[in-house]
């Protein structure tokens, strides 16, 4: 499976809330999205070092997050903190897990696939326009179909697509070779109306029907 450079949305910003976390996969690799108690997001590799427990089975307390396991904690940073079977030790530098660069933008988190940018994702419309979550979509199909039944995205990664009549935005993720997401927002303010997100969140179902019935 090809693992293009690129910026790719792994998350919509509201399903991580302050203190929590969430497993997701990029190109079959398994990541960690969380959210520290402060609001910034990070994206790591979902393994702790010690025992290869996935990290998203674990509990963020501040700007820490810990293993389920054995509850080994690492900081912001991707660096082990404290050893609770050995509370006096100094941890070595050499115990961290891999981060990636991530930024949230759109209504979305997005993480940096590939060698190290200083590039961000741009936000469309504009970052100064209200976005409202609508859902994430999860595909039994490729992400090359979902990007094709969507028309193509344009620079920014999202593509922009009529459903039921109302405008939304959609990032394509890469889940592993024959699945894919879509994390759909809608260009409204948080309170649009909730018959309407409704109305779009059905839409969203049949979309995914749709794409998963058509043919290879």
């Amino acid at each position: 499976m090809d693992e293009p450079d690129g910026w790719y949305a792994v998350a919509l910003g509201a399903d991580i809330e302050p203190s929590t976390s969430a497993g997701t996969r990029l190109f079959g690799h398994e990541l960690v999205v969380w959210r520290d108690a402060a609001g910034a997001v990070h994206v790591w590799e979902d393994r702790c070092p010690h025992r290869g427990m996935r990290l998203s089975f674990g509990f963020v307390r501040g700007d820490h997050i810990a293993c389920l396991y054995h509850g080994w904690r690492y900081d912001a940073a991707g660096q082990c903190r404290f050893i609770p079977a050995h509370p006096d030790l100094a941890v070595s530098p050499m115990i961290r897990t891999r981060t990636f660069p991530c930024r949230e933008r759109a209504g979305l988190i997005w993480v940096r696939w590939g060698s190290p940018a200083d590039d961000a994702p741009e936000a469309a419309p504009d970052e100064a326009a209200p976005v409202s979550p609508l859902r994430s979509l999860y595909l039994d199909a490729p992400a090359a179909r979902l990007a094709a039944a969507l028309g193509g995205a344009g620079s920014d990664g999202l593509a922009r697509l009529d459903l039921a009549g109302s405008p939304v935005l959609v990032a394509v993720q890469p889940l592993a070779a024959e699945a894919s997401a879509a994390h759909i927002v809608v260009p409204a303010a948080p309170e649009a109306p909730t018959a309407d997100l409704a109305r779009l969140a059905a839409a969203c179902i049949a979309l995914r029907r749709t794409i998963e019935g058509a043919a290879p």
